[in-house]
């Protein structure tokens, strides 16, 4: 973590100085907004989180209910996103917090119909990630996002109890275009309303989307007609895999789901309740708490469950849907206009919350816009840059969709006979599909923001257009050892990982120096052309190298100037952009990333941590023209 750059602060860096004239909660609403985000669940906290680190954006986020969550709802946060939180810097505050899933069983009845384990497995698979598969309340991680934003020079908080009534886009309009009616639900003021003119809108508000409806979307898709109950609560029980992830299967009474949570004694249970008839909704079957006990204790038999205490607990009912798009431009005009409108997570896309994803790609969604977001209110990017939006993430959402449909039948479903591997056929498909819960399958297509794979083999490990895959390395400048994921962060800019050639130690013959010295000097380098004058070197497009000697065998003080520039208000010198491989420890990331030792290469990874393109360290036109196709001539 870099701090003090711009002179000595004491006290928690996290917390930074406020801007001037920065709003605070309660004041009256402005008239006038870059951002209004409708939804303060995950998709709209983290797309809120981007943009309140950036004062010069005024963000406006409205919610409806009167006070933040403090129980219910999901809890799965996949591996995917834990490499997220990491750029967020909360990861680590998270992993302390919560029960982290190593294993999951698998229970049936055995041949005394008796329920036993029948299998076992691995929750996340050895090299996945460095980061574990966690459960924790999803109001925990609302409380971390919201941390950063009142800490954040805008000091953004939610304003509660306001919901979006209605929305018009003035296509023609070059300034606030769209003018949001917003309507009071606090008692008393229930039917007030006020109106917001915003640059942006982004519905993050839910399956019933008022965003949505306003811009003329629908959810399509059909529904499992099956009711399920949730519950958290505390119980004594004799079942042996209480602190387990574990499917449990019984003779004839259905299934549920044993879900550890945080803190070593909370539990969430997920039990199969009744089926639906064609038109009937959970809701009419009239059943509460203590059905989903019942049920669950049936299931259970011929163990004991005791519950002490219900946390919070809901039916729900399965369905799988998906909306046409998630912006508001027609598809005829997409060549003549930018969206203004966009969707995010439950407003575009609702599955069941078997997989543990609904959450997880919610805030995939936003971390994905943010960016955008912020480079074309900075003016680095054309707000054409925002269609890639709708594209990429309709069909990450498509693809889940279509997975929840098949896991949820395969959890649902009768039991079937051991394939030859030994396992149940939920246990078989659990570990087929791990990569997926994981969230590690997503692989956006080929586009200005993804390159095409000419070059991919070399760095096979480092699929362009999946997310950047860490590796163990240590850092030159004071030898510690780290992940080198770890030094993206959540500020809107690309990163260049060079990785230098076998014997190339940053000497100024080699190919890392030879393209540092491009990309520092050369007018057609992509930094000297997209970073505005006045700005640090690395404010748009942060340059790393990686050399595969150990870091006693390199010298700092000959590295490339843009490898250890002068930056901020004093031109301190920053000290964290060289890297070797830890050798130390036998985990070379050459090796475990595929990267060519012979030649080396450039992985270029995107703000959201995506790799947008592999290239030779010689390639100066490919990489130019990369960003040259997403960017603004700022120079």
């Amino acid at each position: 973590m870099q701090y003090h750059l711009n002179g000595f602060k004491a006290g928690d860096p996290d917390v930074h100085p406020a801007a001037p004239g920065h709003r605070r909660a309660g004041d009256p609403l402005p008239e006038t907004v870059d951002v209004l985000i409708a939804g303060s669940g995950p998709a709209g906290l983290c797309l809120a989180a981007q943009l309140a680190g950036v004062p010069q954006i005024r963000t406006l986020l409205v919610e409806p209910k009167l006070w933040p969550m403090e129980k219910g709802q999901a809890d799965g946060i996949s591996v995917r996103s834990m490499e997220m939180f990491q750029a967020f810097g909360f990861a680590e505050k998270v992993k302390r917090e919560a029960v982290w899933i190593n294993e999951t069983t698998f229970w049936a009845p055995g041949a005394d119909a008796a329920l036993a384990r029948v299998a076992r497995v691995q929750d996340v698979p050895n090299g996945t990630s460095e980061m574990p598969h966690v459960l924790i309340n999803q109001a925990r991680v609302h409380d971390m996002f919201l941390d950063i934003m009142r800490n954040s020079p805008s000091r953004l908080e939610p304003d509660y109890g306001l919901k979006v009534a209605g929305l018009v886009v003035d296509p023609g309009a070059a300034e606030y275009p769209v003018t949001v009616t917003l309507e009071h639900t606090a008692p008393g003021r229930e039917g007030q309303t006020a109106t917001v003119r915003a640059n942006y809108v982004i519905g993050c508000d839910g399956a019933r989307s008022a965003v949505r409806s306003a811009i003329g979307g629908a959810l399509h898709g059909d529904a499992a007609h099956q009711a399920w109950g949730v519950m958290d609560l505390l119980a004594v029980t004799d079942f042996p895999d209480w602190r387990m992830k574990s499917f449990v299967r019984s003779l004839d009474e259905g299934i549920l789901m044993v879900l550890p949570r945080e803190g070593g004694h909370l539990v969430r249970l997920y039990v199969e309740l009744d089926n639906l008839g064609e038109h009937e909704r959970a809701a009419d079957l009239g059943m509460g708490a203590e059905d989903i006990i019942a049920k669950a204790r049936r299931i259970f038999g011929p163990f004991q469950l005791d519950v002490k205490e219900v946390v919070w607990w809901s039916i729900y009912e399965i369905g799988h849907r998906l909306t046409d798009k998630f912006d508001d431009v027609p598809e005829g005009e997409v060549a003549t206009r930018a969206p203004r409108v966009m969707l995010a997570g439950d407003a575009c896309h609702t599955h069941s919350p078997k997989a543990g994803q609904g959450m997880n790609v919610s805030m995939g969604d936003t971390f994905n816009l943010g960016w955008k977001l912020i480079s074309v209110l900075t003016g680095r990017a054309d707000p054409a840059l925002l269609h890639s939006y709708s594209g990429e993430r309709r069909a990450a959402a498509k693809g889940l969709v279509e997975f929840d449909h098949q896991w949820a039948r395969v959890v649902g479903g009768l039991a079937e006979d051991d394939a030859s591997d030994g396992l149940p056929r939920v246990a078989r498909e659990f570990v087929n599909n791990l990569p997926f819960t994981c969230g590690l399958t997503i692989q956006y297509e080929c586009s200005a923001l993804t390159g095409a794979p000419a070059f991919q083999h070399l760095a096979t490990g480092l699929p362009i257009g999946k997310r950047f895959h860490s590796a163990p390395v240590v850092r030159l400048a004071d030898a510690k050892p780290m992940q080198l994921g770890h030094c993206i962060e959540v500020d809107a800019r690309f990163r260049l990982f060079l990785f230098a050639a076998a014997g190339d130690a940053g000497g100024r013959d080699g190919g890392v120096a030879l393209l540092c010295d491009w990309l520092e000097h050369d007018a057609a380098s992509p930094l000297r052309r997209h970073t505005a004058p006045g700005l640090d070197v690395d404010a748009v497009i942060d340059t790393r190298a990686v050399f595969q000697q150990g870091f006693r065998a390199l010298d700092f003080a000959t590295m490339p100037t843009l490898l250890r520039p002068h930056v901020g208000r004093y031109g301190l010198c920053d000290y964290e952009k060289v890297f070797c491989a830890d050798l130390g420890r036998g985990e070379d990331l050459f090796d475990a990333r595929g990267i060519d030792r012979a030649v080396g290469c450039i992985v270029i990874v995107r703000p959201d941590q995506y790799v947008g393109h592999v290239l030779p360290l010689q390639a100066r036109d490919e990489l130019a023209a990369y960003f040259a196709a997403i960017l603004r001539v700022r120079g």
